[in-house]
């Protein structure tokens, strides 16, 4: 009997032990998909950022020209 109640204890261990394996490998492939996911959107948004700057520095270029053509050959 004694025998049976250690063979159940240490398959009760072996059992909880790759349960509990099993149970972190989730957990590490959810972080690693959420980093995935959180890295995409950063991405992105430092993507818009730039194209924003970008845009905007246009718009302050061609003002800058616009305002130049108005001046006349003296300077004014």
């Amino acid at each position: 009997m004694k025998k049976v109640l250690v063979s159940f204890a240490a398959l009760a261990l072996v059992f909880s032990i790759y349960s509990c394996r099993e149970t972190t490998e989730e957990k590490a492939e959810d972080a690693v998909e959420a980093a995935a996911q959180d890295t995409e959107d950063n991405v992105e948004a430092a993507g818009n950022a730039v194209e924003d700057a970008a845009n905007e520095a246009g718009e302050e270029i061609e003002e800058e020209i616009d305002e130049t053509d108005d001046m006349d050959g003296d300077g004014n």
